[in-house]
């Protein structure tokens, strides 16, 4: 019974640790929003322009938000972890509406069409 007992409380004490640090050069919410916004119109060049090398367009908009691609990648591993990604994506996609409203009665047409969509694909 002891065991047991130990063995619950060393799971519990456990599951309240941490998996990641907090990266020391964290890139905030808002700005994380911002830049998936705009790898997301990039990578719809990417659809136009096939066969095309667009890294670089990835690059340009790591430089426009001044975040280096570490920072950024170790930002993302944080959020994901943290659960708080998809709030972040969900205000990018608001970004990307408030840049372009036309595409907000794309996405809702196709909503409609498909109502097996995942959330987080939304």
């Amino acid at each position: 019974m002891k065991k047991i007992i130990s063995v619950f409380i060393l799971m519990s004490m456990l599951s309240c640790v941490d998996y990641i640090d907090k990266p020391k050069n964290l890139v905030d919410e808002d700005t994380m929003a911002e830049i998936l916004a705009d790898l997301a119109v990039n990578d719809q060049a990417t659809y136009m322009f096939q066969g095309k090398n667009l890294e670089s367009g990835t690059r340009f908009v790591l430089k426009t938000h001044n975040v280096k691609a570490d920072d950024f990648v170790e930002s993302y591993k944080y959020y994901v972890v943290k659960n708080k990604l998809k709030g972040i994506a969900e205000d990018a996609q608001k970004i990307l509406l408030e840049k372009d409203p036309k595409a907000e009665k794309y996405v809702d047409e196709k909503m409609k069409k498909n109502q097996n969509i995942p959330s987080f694909v939304r």
